[in-house]
């Protein structure tokens, strides 16, 4: 099992504008990206987990509390933590957990609801920040999006040096780069 952090990044490092939109995401040619390889992906994850406003945009955006099939299509039956402080509605027939503190606190029944498949941590660059400070970050997956955003909400606050994280592939994918990257003891 792998704690991974699989995101889209704009080129200069961030994961949505200043005003918070992904808007810049979806006007990249090909911005969908290769669904056999986003299967492939999914198939391999046991369980997700993102903070708060990660899930506050996915359910605005996607209307899920009218429309809550659509979680189901794109995340499937898999159990989601939520990191927030504050109470959220939660999407009917969804298999959420909501909790706040620590990542180190969670990580034992994060771990328990993937079943021995991967973790994925949805956007939420401070939230993957905790998750690599405590040392329970094993990859971070960046499709390299060109556009370049200028300001806007940080791919990981964090220094991570080349001493730590270690490239493992490099895929074209239209119009973006994936790059994947292994990620090292915080000690290293």
């Amino acid at each position: 099992m792998d704690v991974v952090y699989r995101t889209a990044t704009s080129a200069d490092g961030f994961i949505a504008d200043a005003e918070n939109s992904l808007e810049w995401l979806f006007e990249v040619p090909g911005a969908d990206g290769d669904p056999e390889a986003m299967a492939g992906f999914l198939d391999d994850v046991g369980a997700l987990v993102m903070g708060r406003t990660t899930y506050e945009w996915v359910l605005d955006h996607e209307r899920l509390l009218e429309h809550p099939e659509k979680w189901h299509a794109c995340y499937g039956e898999r159990p989601t933590w939520v990191f927030s402080h504050r109470e959220l509605p939660p999407i009917p027939g969804v298999d959420l957990r909501f909790v706040a503190g620590a990542v180190s606190d969670h990580h034992e029944a994060v771990a328990a609801g993937a079943a021995g498949r991967d973790v994925w941590l949805l956007g939420g660059g401070d939230l993957v920040g905790q998750y690599a400070d405590a040392g329970l970050l094993d990859r971070i997956v960046l499709d390299l999006t060109p556009v370049f955003l200028g300001a806007g909400a940080p791919l990981l606050p964090r220094r991570m040096t080349s001493t730590r994280v270690r490239l493992q592939e490099v895929t074209r994918e239209g119009q973006r780069v994936r790059v994947d990257y292994r990620v090292g003891d915080p000690s290293s």
